[in-house]
């Protein structure tokens, strides 16, 4: 009889325990998540979290290159245009330059001068991204390129505007100032071509640090997918075997409560 109620208690326990392994790993193969809570695994709870933080932080990271890119891309574009402006500004001053023009021919280049730096002023004033100025003044931009602290980078940005340019009151009205002019205009030109230079290597880098974070974010998602993902065939496997020896214990259970019920009704005899 003593034997019958050790097998019995024996069984019941291990029984319990199965049942409550079998119910963790019913969670594991249903969510696919090896670490649903952190009696699971404590430590790797904590680690995993921690990545996810990471993989969070560099994503929008990428997103904020992302806006910082859009941002080059419209002073680029801002820039170009400008000097488009200002190539033509250079071809009034030359042709302004001759004497054979006309009082009237050099009045008509003065007004197209004016309107071609009204223009310039437009685009440095007016060029905007998210409300923020961007050709209208010189500052830099601090793009969170990582997803952590001190992860960061500065781009420039640039005052284009004609008085910055040195051509505020720019006269071509008399052969000297035309001539005058040409110099003037060239230096601006190359001040806008230096700048075009520096958007170019920031949009250069920017594009390095969006790549070096894309491989960063794939490597720790794959780290963390290794870290609390089930591998659903080990699990399965583990399923398998805890239900054999739930169903053992089951019919030890049921066997040995037969045999002792099969005593007690002899005993009642």
């Amino acid at each position: 009889m003593r034997l019958s109620q050790e097998h019995i208690s024996f069984s019941t326990n291990r029984s319990q325990r199965n049942a409550s392994q079998i119910e963790k790993s019913l969670v594991k193969l249903g969510s696919g998540v090896k670490i649903a809570k952190g009696s699971d695994n404590a430590s790797g709870l904590s680690i995993s979290e921690t990545m996810r933080a990471q993989i969070r932080g560099i994503s929008r990271a990428q997103s904020n290159m992302q806006d910082g890119l859009s941002v080059l891309e419209a002073s680029n574009e801002g820039l170009n245009n400008v000097n488009g402006l200002l190539q033509r500004a250079r071809e009034l001053a030359v042709m302004s330059s001759n004497d054979t023009m006309t009082v009237n021919d050099r009045h008509a280049s003065q007004v197209e001068l004016d309107q071609l730096l009204e223009a310039v002023d437009d685009t440095a004033q007016k060029l905007e991204f998210n409300t923020k100025r961007i050709l209208g003044q010189d500052t830099e931009l601090t793009l969170q390129v990582g997803a952590n602290a001190g992860q960061q980078m500065q781009i420039k940005l640039f005052d284009v505007s004609a008085a910055t340019l040195g051509l505020g009151g720019a006269k071509l009205e008399q052969r000297v100032q035309a001539e005058a002019l040409i110099t003037t205009i060239d230096n601006a030109i190359q001040t806008v071509s230096s700048h075009l230079t520096k958007v170019g290597s920031d949009m250069e880098a920017i594009e390095h640090h969006l790549t070096n974070a894309h491989v960063f974010e794939n490597n720790l998602a794959k780290s963390l997918s290794l870290l609390e993902d089930t591998d659903m065939a080990k699990e399965m496997m583990n399923f398998v075997s805890m239900d054999i020896r739930q169903q053992g214990d089951h019919l030890l259970v049921d066997k040995v409560n037969q045999n002792m019920q099969s005593v007690m009704n002899l005993f009642s005899r």
